[in-house]
């Protein structure tokens, strides 16, 4: 959906020597540049936000695994440097229901917004009866 509407998207993969790389379904949805392979947590701490922890970009959309470790220290850090961040509450986990929703809190008290997909959706596309509503529609919400 972000491909499709214009907003910049990346990945990134948490030691995959040892965990493992992004899956390949989701992998083949972005270009390899966008894949960005990391040991920090922080994905802000790590670097590899090129644009978005820059100047250029002030906010981030987050999602991911695992909640309470990478996406929450991504999502405080980009916080800390002042970027206004919003977390897709239906597209993030972690192994333990307990890690994702005290992670989820936890973020919500540091001022990150904690948003559904179809909230981050509507928002970016404004209005309905345009090509992309009807695609986005179609393709992502149902």
């Amino acid at each position: 959906m972000a491909q499709r509407l214009g907003v910049p998207v990346m990945a990134s993969e948490q030691y995959p020597k040892g965990i493992g790389h992004t899956h390949a379904e989701l992998a083949s949805l972005l270009p390899p540049e966008a894949i960005a392979e990391k040991m920090h947590f922080s994905c802000a701490a790590a670097q590899c936000l090129t644009g978005l922890a820059g100047n250029e970009r002030r906010q981030a959309v987050i999602c991911g695994v695992e909640s309470h470790v990478c996406v929450l220290q991504t999502a405080l850090e980009l916080r800390w440097e002042g970027k206004e961040v919003f977390v897709v509450a239906d597209a993030v986990g972690s192994r333990r229901t307990a890690d994702r929703d005290l992670a989820l809190a936890r973020m919500r008290g540091h001022g990150v917004e904690i948003v559904s997909r179809e909230m981050v959706a509507f928002e970016w596309l404004k209005r309905a009866g345009t090509d992309e509503f009807r695609e986005v529609s179609t393709n992502f919400l149902r």
